[in-house]
């Protein structure tokens, strides 16, 4: 492998460049009209414009991309994430393009596609999924005997759509038909497809992933597990490694279940296992995220092993370098992800970066972000500026260097969720380790409650 070609843009890019050149191999980046001057298309060997600022145009445009593997020469491409990163359709052309996809098989992408494929997965090889239903819904009926069952609330999921508008509540019988009908037209409309499934809700579930690689000798590791209950709107806002409500034997037991389904699918390269916890302390399988994920770098810091390395080495053909008993746990580490969005709406913040303190970068501090004086957040792309990551000894001194941290980091000319991120890493909830997948909106909720409560005062 001699040069890669990143099919995606910001932060992402500037990390994988990073990795490729510590590996002696040159980059290729990509842009659209509205990136000409971004600091990923500077720090690649190479950049070619692949088409307008509406992604459909660009970074979506699959046969743009591959013509720019072409003109470049790149001999491999890795997505990021975001984007085609999880695209079956797009791993296909680049495979087919004679190019090397560093990532899982266009096979194992067709296939988690789908979400009921994952729950029939998890049935066979024996790790516990939601209850609810394994295959796509066939009927309204079907639901109505999920609810005499299981009772309220349920979730209709999409089977190959998203968070957000992929999942819709089912707390009265006689809302069955009317949230059928309407996930299947979103499903028809944003995703190609109308299959949906039940899910019984878990409630106050905290979120829990599993970091795995497998290499093309049949070797996989674990990497331990990344907290991520610290949502709003389905999204992930605070991540952190390992989880404070993980003890060693479920960190055993989670990654043997991860294993498992890894090696069932033919699995190769870097992936997630995504568990939901309940509140007895049940975890139920319920996807996989092919791909290299924005929290990563958790993982990174209290392993000491550089995830996008291991990408492009598996991807080019060697086998995994450590084995399960050299992956050793070492302190604390948390992400906050810095968005362009209003930190109480989070309505998206479109404009122009006009003022940057950055703050300490450390061996325990670490920023990966795209960001300069005069930078353009576009309407157009995903509002993330940058992600900021702590290491502590302990989860108590990992939470004050991220206090600290973010009182230096300063941003204007956009609005970001800095203070958010505050707020939460201030809340007895998170310092306590007691919280869950609706942690932040209770959190918000108080915080707008005890500012109303402030502004009478001062009347």
């Amino acid at each position: 492998m001699k040069k890669i070609l990143i099919a995606n843009r910001g932060e992402i890019v500037l990390r994988v460049i990073r990795a490729a050149k510590e590996l002696g191999i040159k980059t290729v980046a990509v842009y659209s009209d509205a990136d000409k001057d971004a600091m990923h298309v500077r720090e690649a060997d190479e950049a070619f414009n692949i088409g307008g600022a509406p992604p459909p145009l660009s970074y979506l445009n699959i046969q743009n991309i591959i013509d720019a593997v072409n003109k470049s020469g790149a001999d491999a491409v890795h997505p990021g994430y975001g984007f085609l990163a999880e695209n079956a359709e797009f791993a296909r052309a680049v495979v087919d393009n004679g190019t090397t996809w560093i990532g899982p098989s266009p096979e194992v992408l067709v296939n988690i596609e789908s979400k009921s494929y994952c729950r029939e997965l998890g049935n066979k090889v024996g790790v516990p999924i939601t209850p609810g239903t394994v295959g796509s819904i066939k009927d309204a009926d079907e639901i109505r005997q999920c609810f005499k069952e299981l009772g309220p609330p349920l979730l209709m999921k999409l089977d190959k759509g998203g968070g957000g508008k992929g999942i819709q509540p089912i707390y009265r019988e006689d809302q069955i038909e009317e949230v059928f009908e309407a996930s299947q037209s979103i499903g028809r409309a944003a995703f190609g497809s109308a299959d949906c499934y039940i899910e019984k809700r878990v409630s106050n579930p905290r979120h829990i992933e599993v970091q795995f690689i497998g290499d093309n000798f049949g070797n996989y590791v674990t990497l331990g597990e990344r907290e991520c209950s610290v949502q709003r709107r389905y999204q992930k806002v605070v991540e952190e490694a390992p989880s404070p409500v993980v003890s060693p034997a479920e960190r055993d037991n989670l990654s043997s279940w991860a294993v498992k389904i890894a090696r069932e699918m033919g699995y190769r390269n870097a992936g997630t296992v995504e568990f939901l916890r309940a509140e007895d302390g049940a975890f139920y399988f319920m996807e996989v995220n092919a791909r290299i994920q924005v929290e990563h770098p958790v993982t990174e810091m209290v392993t000491g092993i550089d995830l996008i390395k291991s990408q492009i080495t598996v991807a080019a053909g060697e086998e995994l370098a450590i084995a399960q008993d050299d992956v050793v746990l070492n302190g604390h580490a948390i992400e906050a992800r810095i968005y362009a969005e209003d930190p109480v709406s989070f309505m998206p913040s479109p404009g122009t970066v006009t003022k940057i303190d950055f703050p300490a970068i450390t061996e325990r501090s670490r920023l990966d972000h795209a960001l300069e004086l005069g930078t353009k957040v576009s309407p157009f792309y995903d509002p993330m500026l940058a992600k900021v990551i702590v290491w502590g000894s302990s989860r108590h001194k990992a939470i004050e260097r991220m206090k600290r941290r973010l009182a230096e980091f300063k941003v204007e000319g956009v609005k970001t969720t800095i203070p958010l991120s505050e707020l939460i890493m201030n809340s007895d909830a998170f310092e306590d380790g007691f919280f869950h997948t609706d942690h932040l909106t209770s959190l918000l909720e108080s915080a707008r409650l005890d500012e109303a409560r402030g502004a009478m005062a001062d009347e």
